[in-house]
């Protein structure tokens, strides 16, 4: 078997980088250059959760796994692709709407959320997605799905302006099997071959509630 695709779905960081609520964006500055020091090095301030990224338990539970605690076998695997795109500003995802895909819903799948709603990033109506209803989120679960990903800030309605938000349900249903959640995906629509095989490996931060993760999707073809 030989890699004969790679379809990248991570956001750049950087000044540029769209922040949630109560968030700042990433601050990159030079501390070395080439006509100085002789080499270039930057110095890097950000949150856990600017750009693409993993959620840890501990993002939302005291006593929730550390991202460096998790298995690296949530970060990779055959990814299921459900596209809910369509929907309307703030709109729940409920598990029927899942229907179609719900065979594929098994231990060891990546559940992708491809909303559409990336084409909004770097906007206010980028926190006006769709997101996934807590129905939904405990039938992934109780199927033995421990890892889902979405093109949006979060797999939860986001509090924002005069939106209060809808509460934690997805996260806590996820993060409390002690799954992962990967936000700010984007190119999904660029999946257009079956069955991808997803990895978005984490930083191995000590004591992370999350980190940033390089998102990509493969195809894979037999040799010869």
């Amino acid at each position: 078997m030989r890699v004969t695709r790679i379809v990248d779905l991570s956001r750049p960081i950087g000044p540029g980088t769209q922040a949630f609520p109560g968030d700042r964006a990433p601050e990159l500055t030079r501390s070395a250059t080439l006509a100085e020091e002789g080499y270039n090095s930057t110095e890097l301030h950000m949150s856990t959760h600017n750009g693409t990224h993993a959620d840890a338990p501990f993002h939302f539970l005291a006593d929730g796994a550390r991202v460096d605690e998790l298995p690296l076998e949530l970060f990779t695997g055959r990814a299921v692709v459900a596209d809910v795109r369509g929907r309307g500003d703030r709109s729940p995802i409920a598990a029927a709407d899942l229907g179609p895909w719900r065979g594929r819903f098994v231990p060891g799948a990546v559940v992708l959320l491809h909303t559409g709603w990336s084409a909004h990033y770097g906007t206010d109506r980028y926190f006006d997605h769709p997101y996934l209803a807590g129905d939904a989120a405990r039938m992934l679960v109780d199927a033995g799905v421990r890892t889902i990903g979405i093109d949006a800030p979060s797999p939860d309605e986001t509090p924002f302006g005069a939106h209060p938000g809808s509460g934690w349900d997805t996260h806590l249903a996820v993060l409390g099997a002690g799954g992962t959640i990967i936000e700010n995906l984007c190119g999904l629509e660029l999946l257009d071959f079956p069955d991808p095989w997803f990895s978005a490996f984490p930083l191995r931060l000590d004591s992370g509630d999350g980190a940033p993760v390089r998102a990509v999707a493969m195809r894979w073809s037999a040799d010869g």
